[in-house]
């Protein structure tokens, strides 16, 4: 799934081609992926955007007049594109929006599961639908963050990766910081002391950034993730095998020298969690 690094990259790429001719059309949209019907889709017709905003791993337009908002939810699958004048593009889209310069904006989504989704939203109904997210992850402050690790004991892993508690990770950029954090994915959020916490908000910042400024470079996976699914592959810090643990649906790397004193964490659904 795209998050925070992934999905600000694609902010900023749109914010000034969305932003430069009026809607012509609005739509078609797949069934599945338009998830709403009031106001209607063809209400943007005409209608100037105001550029590209981020909240978390969505992405949404408002108009320039303020009266209505394009949300879109990539969800694992769904990618966006802009395309020049003239420039080829997927013959059936999940999602399109055509500019009277001839360009467009174009949602797909891989496999046959349509989990992507797009929303057109009244301004309030935007606040509503955003108002459960908890701050940015790459804006929290450090006393912040230990604020809410203290408000929940969860594993570490499942706490970074929850939207309502810190907004815009999911579980590669959770395995990316909490390497560079030297934490273990089991840690008990409330049982960090604050130089943990300090690491860990270290490593949200800067993992983060590193992320986003490779995106902007249209670097591929392979060179951006250093850790997160790279089975068996060595620890860039120390040359260990890297490791792998399923827990809560979820597939955690980690390095066994680096973040759990050389333990290898169990499976949660055969044995005792480590940490």
């Amino acid at each position: 799934m795209p998050e925070l690094p992934e999905i600000e990259a694609w902010r900023r790429a749109l914010d000034g081609p969305v932003s430069a001719f009026p809607v012509e059309r609005a739509g078609p949209a797949h069934i599945a992926t338009l998830k709403t019907f009031d106001p209607p889709l063809h209400a943007l017709d005409g209608e100037g955007l105001a550029g590209a905003r981020r909240r978390a791993k969505r992405l949404y337009f408002p108009t320039d007049d303020g009266e209505l908002v394009l949300l879109v939810h990539l969800m694992s699958a769904g990618r966006l594109r802009y395309l020049r004048p003239g420039e080829k593009g997927p013959k059936t889209p999940a999602f399109r929006l055509r500019f009277t310069d001839g360009g467009e904006l174009v949602l797909t989504e891989a496999g046959s599961k349509k989990r992507a989704g797009v929303w057109l939203l009244r301004p309030d109904a935007l606040e509503a639908e955003l108002a459960h997210l908890g701050p940015e992850a790459d804006e929290v402050t450090a006393a912040e963050l230990g604020e809410i690790l203290r408000s929940d004991s969860r594993r570490l892993h499942a706490a970074l990766r929850d939207q309502r508690l810190v907004a815009g990770i999911g579980r590669a950029w959770a395995n990316e910081i909490l390497h560079a954090a030297r934490l273990s994915p089991y840690a008990l959020t409330t049982q960090l002391d604050d130089e943990q916490t300090a690491r860990l908000h270290a490593a949200m910042r800067d993992e983060l950034a590193r992320g986003l400024a490779l995106r902007e470079q249209g670097k591929r996976n392979d060179a951006v993730y250093r850790v997160h699914d790279r089975l068996g592959e060595p620890c860039h810090v120390c040359a260990t095998p890297l490791a792998r643990v399923d827990f809560e649906e979820h597939t955690i790397y980690y390095c066994p020298q680096c973040q759990t004193e050389g333990r290898v964490l169990k499976d949660r659904r055969l044995s005792r969690l480590l940490r």
